[in-house]
């Protein structure tokens, strides 16, 4: 079988509640608490640029899957699926332990059994028990997997615990390489896909984010060993979300690299060319979001590699 390191189906959750989220600011170094503005208002603007971006995505081709996130309780990340879920190519679904308990409460069954009801999935994993040893994954926020070599890259923080990703590997038969990450302030980096974007044949990473030389040095090596193009990115880009980066492709096999307008414009004409030798970029405007939830447009979109219905009965 041909293993895919790309998605033409997307799940995405379109928030009830979004809004500025104080247990999980104090790790995330993206969020910005500006009270100029209403709860009311930053729902509204959130929602409005949920919507616009799966109107973006639908007209490139991409298949996208909406879940409407419930009112009550009150989940201010709802609109980012991918820290809690992932969905494999084997019909592997693996549910993920959250640092914040509130964050918690986004793993919905509802929104598991919406994905069941549409492709073929074969056995559910339950990382989340590691929460009672306050140990925690988030998901592919805290991983960047290159599906085709079996490679999971993944920085250690207080929400990716390496003892927790060999229950990972154990369970996908993936092999880990793990480093340190640090920000401009020298802060630890909380999820490694603000710092890094594997696609096909390329990646998006900032390599002034490691201070172990031997760390980054064999990073660089597995990139070149499995001929990734590096397309290297400052702290400063980083900061504008340059690294929060999605390779999806549409239903005729066109390949996008996903990106929002931000970290578009804080890219230079070199790195545009590097990326544009490898597939089409897409952008998309989500100022709001970015700045109250402190992710980006990876973390909004959470891959569906198990086989549709419709295919798996040809």
């Amino acid at each position: 079988m041909e293993v895919f390191q790309t998605s033409n189906h997307i799940l995405m959750v379109r928030p009830a509640n979004f809004g500025f989220n104080e247990e999980t600011a104090e790790s995330n170094a993206f969020q910005t608490n500006d009270t100029s503005k209403s709860v009311t208002e930053i729902k509204k603007a959130a929602v409005a640029e949920f919507d616009a971006f799966v109107r973006q995505l639908k007209d490139a081709g991409v298949h996208v899957i909406v879940a409407e996130d419930s009112a009550s309780p009150v989940k201010t990340d709802a609109i980012f699926p991918n820290n809690w879920v992932s969905f494999h190519q084997d019909g592997t679904i693996i549910t993920y332990p959250m640092y914040a308990p509130v964050r918690r409460l986004e793993r919905q069954e509802s929104i598991i059994n919406l994905i069941k009801s549409e492709f073929v999935t074969d056995q559910w994993v339950h990382l989340e028990t590691a929460e009672s040893e306050n140990r925690f994954l988030e998901g592919t926020g805290s991983m960047i997997f290159d599906r085709q070599n079996k490679i999971v890259y993944a920085c250690l923080s207080p929400r990716t615990d390496e003892r927790i990703l060999d229950r990972f590997c154990q369970v996908t038969d993936f092999k880990k390489i793990v480093f340190s990450a640090t920000d401009g302030q020298g802060k630890e980096i909380y999820h490694t896909n603000v710092m890094m974007a594997l696609g096909e044949s390329f990646c998006v990473i900032c390599l002034d984010t490691i201070p172990d030389i031997s760390e980054r040095e064999l990073i660089v090596a597995t990139l070149t060993d499995t001929q990734k193009e590096i397309v290297e990115i400052s702290m400063h880009q980083m900061m504008h979300f340059a690294g929060n980066m999605l390779q999806v492709r549409n239903d005729a096999g066109e390949r996008y690299l996903v990106m929002s307008e931000q970290a578009c414009k804080s890219l230079s004409d070199h790195q545009i060319a590097q990326i544009k030798k490898h597939c089409k970029i897409l952008t998309v405007p989500i100022y709001t979001i970015e700045k109250y939830g402190g992710g980006s447009v990876r973390c909004m979109m959470a891959e569906v590699f198990c086989q549709r219905k419709m295919e798996h009965a040809i």
